[in-house]
């Protein structure tokens, strides 16, 4: 039985996590069909993978985006109350993933989104005017409805970022299950007693703000999306130490569909 549009949309509203979302991956734990970045099991085929991942072609409102023609408009600053700790670093087949302690907050709209992990892409997915970038980071939060808000920061080759480089320097080198993070482990030292991802942030503090879905399978269409205007600078050499575990692991910019592009600050 085929299922139209708005019933795939609405089979998927409940959907909270995407594989890069869950600490333990969301395929290993469902089963869910092979996915990945090129041939058969690339972008241009998610929709075909199963129902729950129908949306991945037939959505109106997917992601990532190319960013042009964006309206100015008042949106608050972002309130991002980002901690240090950190509970474990995966090599989940898809990404390098940072799983967060509990305690890091992003309010939006008023209502409290708790960080639970950020992960890397090569290169950018979501691009600026058609320009891509070398990276991107995106830090996923969820409300207590279950409702997605991810902060994505570009990356550019320039000045090492502390951060970065300590994501590096512990990143497993094959896919497997999450590593803790203990006292011995490289980001805790004496000088870095903990991984502060606010070092991925850019000075300006200006972003645009659509509403989008998640970049990878199911692709559920449950995610505001607040995207730094600034990128970050990285070091060359870590983002090369990347590319030799996951050289592309981007997904193409979607049809914007109508939708606004909002620009704070």
């Amino acid at each position: 039985m085929k299922l139209d549009r708005r019933n795939t949309l609405k089979a998927l509203a409940g959907l909270a996590l995407c594989p890069l979302c869950a600490p333990s991956g969301f395929a290993a734990e469902t089963g869910h069909p092979h996915w990945g970045y090129e041939g058969a099991g690339g972008p241009s085929h998610w929709g075909d993978l199963d129902a729950a991942s129908k949306v991945c072609s037939v959505g109106a409102q997917q992601s990532p985006i190319d960013v042009d023609h964006t309206i100015r408009a008042e949106l608050s600053p972002l309130d991002i109350q980002w901690g240090r700790d950190v509970a474990a670093i995966v090599n989940n087949g898809h990404t390098i993933q940072v799983n967060v302690a509990p305690g890091s907050i992003l309010t939006l709209d008023g209502k409290p989104y708790k960080l639970l992990q950020y992960h890397f892409h090569r290169p950018s997915e979501h691009t600026v005017g058609g320009k891509s970038f070398p990276m991107e980071v995106h830090f996923v939060h969820q409300n207590d409805a279950g409702g997605l808000a991810v902060v994505g920061v570009l990356m550019a080759e320039g000045a090492a970022n502390s951060a970065f480089s300590h994501v590096v320097a512990g990143m497993p080198q094959h896919e497997g299950p999450p590593v803790p993070v203990s006292g011995s482990w490289p980001w805790k030292t004496a000088t870095a007693p903990g991984m502060d991802p606010n070092a991925f942030l850019p000075k300006g503090r200006s972003y645009y703000r659509y509403t989008g879905s998640l970049t990878t399978p199911p692709c559920s269409e449950t995610v505001e999306w607040l995207l730094m205007a600034e990128p970050v600078e990285v070091a060359a050499a870590d983002v090369a130490a990347f590319a030799k575990l996951y050289a592309m692991n981007a997904r193409p910019v979607q049809n914007l569909n109508r939708r606004f592009i909002l620009r704070a600050g």
